[in-house]
């Protein structure tokens, strides 16, 4: 016989979850920080010259598919054309999922903010107040992009 209880527990409030991939570790130490006391569950990742990237083949991430929102540092990939190019191939992929860049600067002339290609982009190194800014707008802004 199986015993069940007739006073379930609540349901567990679940969290936002974030992806955040950062070519450095302190800075990702510290980013993830800031949106854990905001909140959001944070899985971090070093990227595609750090680690093997699924995404980089076309192929799902596990980290990304567990995700409500990306953050991504825009230089992750090595240079600005590796930067677009795995942003696209996110698109590609995970068209739907909100993506923050961070580390834009002037000379990522390819960073959209409109369209199905669109980012929510933070120059240089964002402050906590306007990284969780970026990441809650993003998540308003979820499958907007038409």
């Amino acid at each position: 016989m199986t015993a069940t209880n007739p006073h379930p527990s609540p349901a567990r409030q679940t969290r936002p979850r974030a992806a955040l991939v950062s070519r450095d570790p302190a800075t990702a130490s510290r980013q993830a920080e800031v949106l854990r006391a905001a909140g959001y569950d944070v899985e971090t990742c070093g990227g595609p010259q750090q680690e093997a990237c699924p995404v980089i083949g076309g192929l799902p991430c596990p980290i990304v598919d567990r995700a409500d929102v990306l953050i991504y540092d825009a230089w992750v990939a090595g240079s600005a054309a590796a930067g677009r190019q795995l942003v696209a191939e996110l698109r590609e992929t995970y068209a739907d999922l909100p993506l923050v860049l961070t580390s834009v600067d002037e000379s990522l002339a390819w960073v959209e903010t409109e369209g199905p290609l669109r980012v929510t982009s933070l120059t240089g190194d964002p402050s906590p107040e306007a990284l969780v800014a970026a990441v809650t707008a993003a998540l308003a802004d979820q499958g907007m992009a038409v």
